[in-house]
């Protein structure tokens, strides 16, 4: 909301200024000379109002005692051919000693989580060890995915 807010006031800052140092030049060139400032605010104030963002929370634990590798969605990616381009990009990834008692949690905020809302978590491929690996995935305080496996665990709204 912040953001929008000053977004507002810098367009009406702009457009302010626009008029008022051309005071002798008619308003229509002065529009057209200027069009791009003049839509680029508004388009922008929209687009932040559209697009609320959503908390995304990401739980991750196991059974056993393990150092697990998770990665997750932080951010929204443009579009999916830059996602495919390179996920890593849109997909940290951290190390985390989990356990029965001892959870993985991080809060993010997507603006389509339906889409890209995602957290696994693995042993990381080498270790013979099965800690059967939780995850659970809440939009907006409401778990709508949960996902159990003795080496990993995948939680997302869409299929992958």
């Amino acid at each position: 909301f912040r953001w929008a807010l000053a977004q507002s006031v810098l367009s009406i800052a702009t457009v302010g200024l626009l008029f008022f140092s051309r005071r002798d030049a008619p308003i229509a060139d002065v529009v057209v000379a200027n069009i791009e400032l003049m839509t680029f605010y508004p388009i922008s104030i929209a687009a932040a109002i559209a697009a609320p963002l959503h908390n995304v929370h990401y739980t991750v634990w196991a059974e056993q005692p393990f150092t697990v590798v998770i990665y997750y969605r932080d951010t929204d990616p443009p579009n999916w051919g830059d996602y495919s381009h390179n996920p890593y990009q849109f997909s940290p990834k951290v190390d985390a000693d989990v356990g029965p008692n001892q959870q993985w949690n991080l809060d993010v905020g997507l603006a389509n989580p339906d889409e890209w809302a995602m957290v696994v978590a693995s042993t990381g491929g080498e270790s013979t060890k099965s800690p059967n690996i939780h995850c659970a995935l809440a939009v907006d305080g409401v778990v709508v995915k949960t996902h159990q496996g003795p080496k990993g665990a995948l939680c997302s709204l869409r299929n992958w």
